[in-house]
């Protein structure tokens, strides 16, 4: 998958807060994820953040 620092992930499953977007902080064997409903920051494993990805909104704008 091709996710940068700076996109933003639209994901299957809602935030408790309501929001379903979360901007990246930091990718490697884990990604730092913050809501963009309450900026409530996340860390995960990179596999269940790509399992519930839906889109992907790159910051560079393609």
């Amino acid at each position: 998958m091709d996710v940068r620092v700076g996109d933003i992930l639209l994901m299957k499953k809602k935030h408790p807060c309501g929001a379903d977007t979360f901007s990246v902080l930091r990718i490697g064997m884990d990604f730092k994820i913050r809501c963009t409903g309450c900026s409530h920051e996340v860390m995960a494993p990179r596999v269940k953040i790509e399992k519930n990805i839906k889109k992907i909104i790159h910051s560079d704008g393609e």
